[in-house]
């Protein structure tokens, strides 16, 4: 019963006419960036983080932030299946057998069951987040310092583990991360650290513009070197209705992915990447005729596209109820809330719960505006998919110095996106994951916080993250974690996922 009158609430606080309209202005900007390559939902949020200051409700900011994010998701679809080039990288498997069936004449059903899968996902999903994150609030309130710095750790661990390729790449990453999260005014001592002398660092480093650097800037310099050659199924996106043998294929692939989706979207790190990777393995695994997979097999696309969008509105629990990022959009989605004075975690469901209720409540109200704007305005997305990236990139690379400048009005913020551009282009060369260093760098700054409470608390003892069976737990655990993941058999087997996926 409770449950039902918080859902109230929630409809209630999404349905007003200001919290629909930016539902919707995220959920089709969320779809223009998933179509469109070479700008992922992180570089977008991060570059409309500064629009939301004029925003005077936190929670419309949030809602058109969370549709920017899960539109992208359907987005990536569109490009996979029509141009065999993810917008999104949680879409790349989609490419295997979406592009396969475009080739086959049958692109109208592979966009349907993309948009059906990822619309029944995102509602369990969104009912899974509705359900789970009250009980999981409950037990937060429990926690101690000792046990959220545990709790990070394990977060940050997990996200090394499951980063492709080499462990001791993502640990130096996240590592960096942690190195340049220290920059800034050390709170208790007020003493200046790694500044250099430089005034605008005494700060520390601003978060938009490691995450515009790092993933917007790097990610079109990487487009630019690619050549551009578009093969888009325009004349054969008609016939939109997948038939009964297509339904009886993919509901149970559905089915699978979004259970699998929900679970992995909730791990650190794991997210929709992960989730639709590990969806399309299983299917294939457990399919009677594996060998269609690669040339068009329906389930090759509605496990994924489901696995990815539940992933993704799942990944929203342990931020709404720990306050702790899994993934470097919600990392974005906590510094959105800080900008509006409302401290990320379990106090938030009590303290602001038309906030709390209200973003839940829009994602199901966001998943069924995406498949009105999906289906039947296919033709609209494929006419997108003709302009050339060489017309696209100078307008993405204004916007985001307006949104870098636009954070405090200052110059030096955008050209401290440069060298973190560069850094990001090196890091993908070199197969050096950027996600585990923007955790580590949004995760440093309140591990330090909560380490230092800890230890004044036991009085320097550092016995106490050990004594207490909760933080000795999650400590633990980090570190069977960890050297499960450096066996050999294990290290060799994600060396050779990590080639087969290039």
């Amino acid at each position: 019963m409770e449950l039902l009158n918080n859902l109230a609430l929630g409809f209630a606080t999404a349905g007003t006419v200001d919290n629909l309209f930016y539902c919707f202005v995220g959920v089709l900007l969320g779809t223009l960036i998933g179509v469109l390559p070479g700008i992922g939902p992180l570089a977008t949020i991060a570059m409309l983080l500064p629009a939301t200051y004029k925003m005077t409700d936190p929670t419309t900011a949030l809602i058109m932030l969370a549709g920017i994010y899960y539109g992208a998701q359907y987005g990536g679809s569109t490009t996979a299946i029509l141009v065999n080039l993810p917008g999104e990288s949680s879409s790349v498997v989609t490419t295997l057998d979406g592009y396969q069936m475009a080739r086959r004449g049958r692109a109208g059903p592979a966009l349907a069951i993309a948009a059906i899968g990822s619309f029944f996902a995102g509602t369990v999903a969104t009912f899974l987040v509705a359900a789970f994150a009250p009980p999981l609030a409950e037990i937060a309130f429990k926690f101690g310092p000792a046990e959220y710095f545990a709790l990070m750790v394990l977060g940050l661990i997990a996200a090394v583990v499951l980063a492709h390729g080499s462990v001791l790449k993502a640990l130096c990453m996240v590592l960096f991360g942690l190195l340049l999260g220290m920059i800034g005014t050390d709170v208790n001592s007020g003493v200046a650290r790694f500044s250099f002398d430089v005034p605008e660092l005494s700060d520390g480093i601003e978060f938009v513009a490691v995450a515009m650097g790092m993933f917007g800037f790097a990610e079109i310099i990487l487009n630019l070197e690619q050549k551009e050659n578009r093969e888009v199924f325009t004349s054969k996106v008609t016939n939109l209705m997948p038939r009964w043998d297509d339904f009886k294929q993919a509901f149970p692939a559905i089915l699978r992915g979004t259970g699998l989706g929900s679970l992995l979207g909730i791990l650190p790190g794991g997210g929709a990447i992960l989730a639709s990777f590990a969806s399309y393995a299983i299917e294939k695994k457990i399919s009677k005729h594996p060998e269609e997979f690669g040339k068009g097999a329906i389930a090759g696309v509605a496990g994924p596209e489901s696995a990815n969008n539940a992933g993704a509105q799942t990944s929203f629990i342990p931020m709404l109820t720990l306050g702790i990022p899994t993934t470097p959009v919600m990392a974005l989605m906590v510094a959105a809330m800080m900008i509006h004075n409302i401290q990320p975690g379990p106090q938030v469901m009590t303290s602001n719960p038309k906030l709390f209720w209200g973003l839940i409540v829009s994602m199901w109200i966001g998943n069924l505006m995406l498949v009105i704007l999906n289906l039947p305005l296919v033709g609209m997305w494929v006419k997108l998919l003709s302009v050339p990236y060489r017309v696209l990139y100078p307008a993405i690379l204004l916007f985001c110095c307006i949104g870098a400048y636009s954070i405090n009005n200052n110059v030096f913020d955008v050209f401290m996106t440069i060298p973190f551009a560069i850094l990001g282009y090196i890091f993908k060369k070199l197969d050096c994951e950027p996600a585990p260093m923007l955790l580590g760098f949004v995760l440093g700054k309140l591990m330090e916080e909560y380490l230092r409470r800890a230890m004044t608390i036991s009085r320097g003892d550092w016995t106490v993250f050990f004594t207490r069976p909760l933080s000795a737990t999650l400590l633990v655990l980090a570190m069977i974690l960890l050297a499960v993941v450096f066996l050999p058999a294990i290290s060799r087997k994600r060396d050779e996922a990590f080639v087969g996926e290039d």
